[in-house]
C-alpha cells in the first residue's frame, strides 16, 4: 500500500472529494482538526505507480505503508472534540480510558463515543453544530427551572441523547432506522451511564409521534428532511425547537422551503463549510 499526503486549505475539501471520487485504486481521506483551516489530504493507492502521477500533478509526498503500520493507522483514535465549556468528545472505550479522560479534563463533562462505533462521533460538522445548540438550549431551559424533553431523530452514535441527559433532560428518547445505530446508541448510552436516553428502531417516515418533545434534532439527509417534515413538526412541544442539520449547503434552499410549507419558522441557518444547520419553531 501506498500512500500520497498534501496539507491543502480546509476551504478546498470539495475540490479534492471531486478529484478523487471512491474507486479500487485509490481512497481519499480528509483529516481535519477542529479550530483549524488546515486539512490534511491523503489517498491510499495500492499500486505506487498511481500514488506517483498523483504527486506528479499535485506535489505532496509518496510513502510506502507497511501492513503492519496501515492497522495502527486504522487503529488510531481521533482527537478529542470540545463543546463549548462543556463536553469533550473522545474515542474512549473502557472505565480506565474514561477515567483517564476524566483527568485531562477536569472541567468537563466527558463523553466516550469509540470511533470504530462512529455513526457520529463529534468530528463532523452537523453532529459538533448540533451539540453546541443543545448546550446553549439546555442552558435556557435548565435556568427556567422546569424539567424538559429531547427527541434524538437518525441517532447514529446516540450522542445527542448522551449529551442531553448529561445536561439535565428528565426525558431522551433517540430513534434510527438501522439497527446497527440502535444497537450501538445503546451500548454508547450504558458506557456513558445515561440510563434516561432510551432507544427504538423507527423509520420516521413512517412515524406517528405519541408524545412531544421540547427539543427535537434531526440530523439525517435532507430528502428524508422533507418527507418526514409533517412528523417532525407534531412532535415539537408548544415552545420547542426543532433543530435540523446533515443538510447540505446546496440542498438547503429547498430543504428549508419544504420546512416552511410543513409550518416551520426558521429562526437561525448555520453555515460550517458545505454543511448546513437550522433551528425552527413550528409557526
Amino acid at each position: 500500500m501506498y500512500v500520497w499526503s498534501k496539507l491543502s486549505a480546509a476551504k478546498f475539501a470539495d475540490a479534492w472529494e471531486e478529484r478523487f471520487p471512491a474507486s479500487a485504486d485509490a481512497t481519499l481521506v480528509i483529516t481535519t482538526v477542529p479550530g483549524k483551516d488546515s486539512i490534511r489530504v491523503e489517498v491510499y493507492c495500492p499500486a505506487a505507480s498511481r500514488a506517483k502521477a498523483i504527486q506528479n500533478e499535485f506535489g505532496g509526498k509518496v510513502r510506502h505503508l507497511k501492513p503492519q503500520n496501515w492497522a495502527a493507522l486504522s487503529s488510531k483514535a481521533p482527537q478529542p472534540v470540545k463543546v463549548r465549556e462543556t463536553f469533550v468528545i473522545c474515542a474512549a472505550r473502557t472505565e480506565a480510558e474514561i477515567a483517564k479522560a476524566r483527568k485531562a479534563f477536569p472541567k468537563r463533562e466527558i463523553i466516550a463515543v469509540p470511533a470504530d462505533m462512529a455513526f457520529g462521533t463529534g468530528h463532523h460538522a452537523t453532529t459538533a453544530t448540533v451539540l453546541r445548540l443543545i448546550v446553549d438550549a439546555a442552558k435556557d431551559l435548565n435556568q427556567r427551572g422546569r424539567p424538559w424533553s429531547l427527541a434524538d431523530i437518525g441517532c447514529g452514535s446516540g450522542i445527542l441523547a448522551i449529551a442531553a441527559e448529561k445536561l439535565g433532560a428528565s426525558r431522551v428518547w433517540g430513534c434510527d432506522f438501522d439497527p446497527a445505530a440502535v444497537r450501538i446508541s445503546k451500548e454508547n448510552a450504558e458506557r456513558n451511564h445515561t440510563p434516561k436516553a432510551r432507544f427504538t428502531k423507527v423509520d420516521v417516515l413512517n412515524w406517528q409521534p405519541k408524545q412531544t418533545w421540547d427539543i427535537v434534532a434531526a440530523n439525517i439527509f435532507h430528502d428524508v428532511l422533507e418527507a418526514a417534515f409533517p412528523q417532525l413538526v407534531r412532535s415539537i412541544t408548544p415552545g420547542g425547537v426543532l433543530m435540523l442539520s446533515g443538510i447540505l449547503r446546496t440542498q438547503a434552499k429547498d430543504c428549508l422551503e419544504a420546512g416552511k410549507r410543513a409550518g416551520l419558522k426558521i429562526e437561525k441557518v448555520i453555515t460550517r463549510g458545505k454543511w448546513v444547520t437550522a433551528v425552527a419553531r413550528s409557526k
